[in-house]
Parts: C-alpha cells; structure tokens; sequence
C-alpha cells in the first residue's frame, strides 16, 4: 500500500529492466571487442592496433624512427603509442556501457535505503 499519493515500488520491473540491461551490456562488449582501434605516437612513426577487448594485435614502426644512437626514444615512441591505444580503446568499452543503458535505470533512488543509485551506472 502506498502512502502520501506516492506509486508503489515495483521490484519485478526493476528485475526485468536489470536483465534488459545486463543482455545489453554483454552485447554491447561484445561488440566494442570486436572492434580494432589504432594508437600512434611520434606523428604515426609508431603505431599499435589493438581490439576493444584490449588484446594487442600489431606494432608498426616507420624505418625512419630507427636510431641505433637514440634507442630510448623508440622506447618512449612505443610506449605513447600503446597508452594513446588503450586511451582509444578504453572510450570504445565507455561508450559501449553508456550505449547499453545503464543510465536508464529509472527508479532506484526511490527504494528506502538505497539513496541515488541511478546515478552509480553514470548516464549518457
């Protein structure tokens, strides 16, 4: 029964939105670990490609950034390259968990005790 003219909580709802939610989720990750992104450092004389899944698929380095007397700033060139590819990367799972709709969870800060927790899965 609900007092103050306010609607009841209906937690078979909630469930069924959590699961809509998780199946999107998954399908969402799914997807983004399928996609291929590219990091690159020194004007692209490094490049790295990487999936959403972070999994490490190719390094590529243009002959020019070859020293043999500056092998340090090969090492720094791969190194931005490879940070700039998880940067890219780490986006792609953002968008897809954002796309997947875990902001859309209308409700929660209406059950006693839980306080805001839409606000926990962020919003787009």
């Amino acid at each position: 029964m609900s007092d103050g003219g306010e609607m009841p909580f209906d937690l078979g709802a909630l469930i069924g939105q959590l699961g809509e939610v998780q199946h999107n989720l998954a399908e969402a990750q799914r997807a983004a670990a399928a996609e291929v992104v590219e990091g690159s450092a020194g004007g692209g004389v490094v490049r790295v490609t990487l999936t959403g899944a972070f999994e490490f698929e190719s390094v590529t380095i243009d002959p020019s950034a070859v020293d043999p007397q500056d092998v340090e700033m090969l090492q720094d060139l791969v190194l931005a390259a490879i940070r700039d590819g998880i940067e890219k990367a780490a986006e792609l799972a953002s968008d897809a968990i954002g796309a997947a709709g875990m902001g859309s969870l209308p409700g929660l800060g209406g059950m006693p005790g839980l306080g805001d927790l839409g606000g926990l899965f962020g919003s787009q």
